[in-house]
């Protein structure tokens, strides 16, 4: 059986309040249309359809190489939609999957049951259907004594009998592809909105003859709509469980996995313990072994084994194994930490190299710098690499000692082995084993304190 998926993305969300299309509200670091897509795609389809509306080019970006896509100019509803990709599939044999783009949460098992469940059948379609706890608003799904679909009956529309019932429409979709679109020419508008319902289309193929069901799936979060900011919220909460359950299956220790915040494309390694209060974003990479403490942020980066990270933010960098960071340190950008090195407390590395076993222990800012192995970087020492119009590099190689409070001035070069004395300001070159001062001599001026005015005060006497 060949497998089609239309994706329907063309609505603006207007209770979103957001100048941003819905569907590109994120969930875990994902836009909600390419949780849908790669869910989708799990199950091989041989075509993902996605129905785009006026102004949502950025929704085309977003699906770039993942989907075609189908323009809808008027919201007409959801079998206008799903009419708008006449052109690409109606004579093609199959089952369509029908889904809409604020749906974050379905899995590739779901859909792949859905399809499993509607061959096996012989449906003409097929509802996604789940038990609600609170059904209020959703349509209920009515079967004969055959478990066929006889109708699916709307909150405002159901009898009291009918609105006992716990099984609801999720608003997904499987049909005969055909069938689907055979069905849809004969849909009308003729309703309080004017639209043409794609749920019309199972009363058409019933009256024709036709079997409709539905299959149940087991999860009914998987089932949740996102309208506004709160089921947006509701939805991240879910993922957020569902993505630290997984690595917790795949051996990451989580302290407080309630307060962790993982994206969707992060990767963990095992034995990696993750205290509570912890983000981390993006295509992030962790190794094992690692150690990762409240408060820390990590952006886009690649983590070695057994690094430690306390309360510190990383963008965009990268830490060998053995390495260290902080507390309340930056790694920012192009930030490249070697095997063993430490970045101690209060630090800020922008676009740097620090080579293996060196030590950056505190109050220090290196930015625009490759540095060597085996280098002590002392407290409070700045790399000046900016002169309010070009950024400077500075080299620094092997086994040099930077004292505490220098300023390295860009662009320079310190060999192997050199020395810079503490609270010296280097703006040349120094050679190799060679020790730089560049600092005024100290000079002490006898008796000072009795030529200040306070000294006249009894109380410092």
């Amino acid at each position: 059986m060949k497998k089609y998926v239309v994706v329907l993305a063309a609505g603006k969300g207007t209770r979103m309040k957001s100048k941003l299309y819905k569907v590109l509200h994120k969930v875990c670091g994902k836009t909600m249309v390419e949780h849908v897509v790669d869910a989708a795609s799990g199950v091989n389809p041989e075509e993902i359809i996605t129905v785009v509306g006026t102004g949502a080019e950025d929704v085309e970006k977003v699906l770039a190489g993942k989907s075609k896509f189908a323009f809808q100019e008027k919201q007409l509803g959801t079998g206008h939609a799903v009419l708008t990709a006449k052109d690409l599939l109606a004579n093609k044999e199959g089952a369509t999957l029908v889904v809409t783009g604020d749906t974050p949460l379905f899995t590739t098992a779901t859909f792949e049951n859905l399809f499993a469940y509607h061959n096996e059948k012989g449906n003409a379609a097929t509802v996604l259907t789940a038990e609600a706890p609170n059904p209020f608003g959703y349509g209920r799904i009515i079967r004969d004594d055959q478990g066929n679909v006889l109708r699916i009956v709307e909150q405002k529309d159901g009898k009291p009998e009918e609105l006992k019932v716990k099984e609801i429409n999720t608003g997904v979709f499987c049909f005969d592809n055909q069938k689907l679109f055979e069905a849809l020419a004969h849909v009308g508008n003729d309703n309080a909105q004017g639209e043409y319902y794609l749920t019309d289309v199972l009363e058409i193929l019933r009256n024709e003859g036709q079997r409709v069901g539905a299959y149940k799936m087991p999860d009914f979060s998987e089932s949740l709509g996102v309208n506004d900011r709160i089921a947006l919220a509701q939805a991240t909460k879910i993922m957020q469980k569902r993505i630290n359950e997984a690595h917790m299956r795949d051996g990451v220790s989580f302290i407080d996995p309630d307060t962790a915040y993982i994206d969707s494309d992060v990767k963990i390694g095992n034995d990696t313990v993750i205290e509570g209060n912890v983000v981390i974003k993006g295509h992030t990479e962790i190794g094992s072994d690692c150690y990762i403490t409240n408060g820390s942020r990590i952006i886009d980066s690649k983590i070695g084994n057994n690094v430690t990270i306390t309360s510190s933010t990383i963008e965009e960098s990268e830490m060998a194994d053995n390495s260290d960071i902080g507390p309340n340190s930056h790694l920012r950008p192009k930030a490249m930490i070697g095997k063993g090195s430490h970045i101690g407390n209060f630090v800020e590395i922008k676009k740097a190299e620090i080579g293996e076993n060196t030590k950056v222990g505190h109050l220090t800012y290196v930015g625009d710098a490759t540095l060597g192995k085996d280098i002590n970087i002392g407290c409070g020492t700045i790399f000046s690499n900016y002169d309010g119009v070009k950024k400077f590099h500075t080299n620094v190689g092997d086994h040099a000692f930077i004292g505490a409070g220098a300023t390295l001035i860009a662009p320079i070069n310190v060999a192997d082995h050199a020395f810079i004395a503490a609270d010296s300001t280097i703006t040349k070159d120094v050679g190799k084993f060679d020790m730089a001062i560049a600092r005024g001599r100290q000079t002490n001026k006898p008796d000072y304190w009795h030529k200040l005015p306070l000294s006249k005060d009894k109380e410092w006497q």
